[in-house]
């Protein structure tokens, strides 16, 4: 077993706390390979930002397990490398069995999302304590999830979303033991996030997607005051970045997500964790593109990559000062 600690990993436990208290969100940035995480710790180290860098099943699967947790204590020495040992958290996203959990936890994790928001309330529950128990006994913190969100993201899918239901928090948390909660309020997984019927069009025929549920979030917080919450599917999908994948042969049709104010108000509250995957996988595809375009020669990997890793760091960049406010939190 490899303890996080001896990683040099931080849990969210105190980011979570500080947070709060400093109305501002953790941005938790999902990645695959070596160049997602050298924009990602780039991103906080020039921005002062603690961060928590992401991992899906399907990117554990993808990476293999051994090199992400030397790729995550690698991330540590990077950012002091660079100036600035921001705090950084290691995190599996959307933990869909105890075993994976426990795996995680065993190597080296600082952090797990167990999502049982599929199950019935009961069978959540008792899944989501199962998690907790282990992950407590080895200084893990755990996130549970209550409501389901539409939408598409590696192997999270679901047709439809379920708002959370305020009145099941409090009992949720206090049998569960959890350590922060994922809530359902409008937001959705993927790109295309909303059909083009769910949204109306401005005077410039961008599309408008319905506003966020703040109503419930703050029914949330009446109930459970000062408890840490957690957006998922918060990508706002830049319409700048879609438009070059378009411009360069790319097909994304529709593609719309959550507008960034909507996404800084809900940063000021007791939202203390916001998840970006999509606009990371947008901004690095524009720039493939962009390159494989425009100089067609070219065929070394660290000349499409390379551009590519420097378009998502400043994305992330300007997410972590303008967005989640967390900037100069570290």
């Amino acid at each position: 077993m490899v303890s996080y600690k001896d990683l040099g990993l931080s849990n969210t436990k105190e980011m979570f706390a500080k947070a709060i208290e400093g109305k501002y969100a953790i941005p938790a940035f999902n990645f695959n390979n070596l160049e997602q995480m050298q924009a990602i710790v780039a991103a906080a180290v020039e921005t002062k930002s603690p961060v928590i860098l992401q991992v899906s099943s399907g990117a554990r699967k993808y990476a293999n397990q051994t090199l992400l947790r030397y790729l995550a204590q690698g991330a540590v020495e990077y950012a002091k490398e660079l100036g600035c040992a921001v705090p950084i958290a290691l995190h599996l996203d959307h933990g869909d069995s105890f075993e994976l959990c426990k795996s995680c936890i065993d190597s080296g994790f600082s952090s797990v999302m167990i999502d049982g928001s599929h199950y019935s309330f009961e069978e959540n529950i008792e899944l989501t304590k199962k998690v907790v128990e282990y992950a407590h006994a080895h200084g893990v913190t755990v996130e549970g999830e209550l409501g389901v969100l539409a939408g598409v993201e590696d192997e999270v899918s679901s047709e439809h979303h379920t708002y959370t239901q305020p009145e099941e928090v409090e009992e949720f948390v206090k049998r569960t033991g959890v350590d922060s909660l994922a809530i359902s309020i409008g937001t959705s997984h993927g790109a295309n996030k909303f059909t083009p019927e769910q949204c109306t069009r401005n005077e410039q025929g961008i599309l408008i997607p319905p506003p966020l549920r703040f109503d419930i979030l703050e029914e949330i917080e009446k109930r459970i005051p000062g408890f840490p919450i957690v957006l998922h599917g918060a990508s706002s999908v830049p319409q700048d970045q879609v438009a070059k994948i378009n411009q360069y042969g790319g097909k994304m049709k529709d593609a719309v997500g959550i507008p960034e104010e909507q996404l800084r108000k809900a940063a000021t509250s007791a939202v203390c964790k916001i998840n970006i995957d999509s606009d990371g996988r947008i901004a690095m595809t524009a720039a493939v593109r962009e390159v494989f375009a425009t100089k067609p020669e070219e065929f070394d990997p660290r000349k499409y990559l390379g551009p590519a890793r420097d378009n998502l760091k400043e994305i992330y960049k300007a997410k972590i000062k303008n967005v989640l406010g967390s900037a100069d939190r570290a």
